[in-house]
């Protein structure tokens, strides 16, 4: 059979550059990037998006992504994706964020972002870890879990219990769109994607604040091979932090993905 009679089955999605990634091996990162850049593809709004990632693992993000992309400050991307949002309603804005960012120095913008019920979509990224900096201790960090900063584990009568945000920002008004998803195999991975376009009709129709936190793996940090890492996450950070749907409006439900 020649080349002229090959089928292509499967492409790099339009929305991702050509552009080999920085992730360390085994982070799933990449692996939600893909998820996000196929939905973009799939909804036809790759030209009309607008993504804010700030600082930590995904601050090159922007070499990633074949759309419009801005660098915020640390924990400040709901903020700069509020004030894009309000001034060009018309385009998609979503913010690409980790644990440490979002759950600890951006806690404050996240917060009121999901208070001010922003029309604007969130995919955080749940290692348990600060990832870039040195493995240290995030909000998110297991009772137990050793890292740099906690070489004995997590000593929670010292440094209080991990933050579930999901449940915490389910509690918010302005919030339309709460979930989590793990990236541990397969199947979950394809129940991440579908979120994630969930989350991104959601602003197509006006319907306010859309977050979808996904758990993924750190191998390096955590010090662990890949395949041990994706265990870990169904071992040990599944059973904390549950997945579910903490907060789906009526009118978000009937949204068919």
């Amino acid at each position: 059979m020649g080349f002229e009679k090959m089928e292509i089955v499967y492409k790099r999605p339009e929305s991702l550059t050509d552009t080999t990634t920085h992730y360390c091996p085994g982070c799933t990162h990449g692996t939600v990037h893909h998820l996000v850049a196929e939905v973009l593809d799939e909804m036809g709004i790759r030209e009309k998006t607008i993504g804010v990632a700030p600082v930590g693992c995904s601050v090159f993000a922007y070499d990633y992504f074949n759309h419009d992309f801005v660098e915020a400050a640390h924990g400040r991307a709901p903020a700069m994706a509020t004030g894009i949002k309000r001034v060009s309603p018309n385009n998609t804005v979503y913010t690409y964020q980790g644990d440490g960012d979002l759950a600890s120095i951006g806690m404050g913008e996240i917060v009121h972002a999901a208070i001010r019920g922003e029309n604007i979509t969130v995919v955080f990224i749940n290692n348990a870890i600060y990832g870039m900096t040195g493995g240290q201790m995030a909000p998110t960090t297991l009772p137990g879990m050793k890292t740099t900063s906690s070489p004995l584990g997590r000593d929670v009568e010292l440094a209080g219990y991990p933050i579930r945000m999901a449940e915490m920002l389910s509690t918010i008004d302005g919030a339309s769109y709460v979930v989590r998803r793990s990236m541990h195999n397969p199947a979950n991975i394809r129940k991440v994607k579908k979120a994630i376009r969930k989350a991104f009709e959601v602003q197509e129709q006006g319907l306010g604040f859309s977050i979808v936190e996904v758990l993924s793996s750190c191998p390096t940090n955590w010090k662990m091979s890949p395949v041990e890492s994706l265990d870990f996450i169904r071992d040990h950070m599944v059973p904390y932090y549950p997945l579910d749907d903490f907060k789906v409006l009526p009118e978000v439900r009937a949204i068919r993905v």
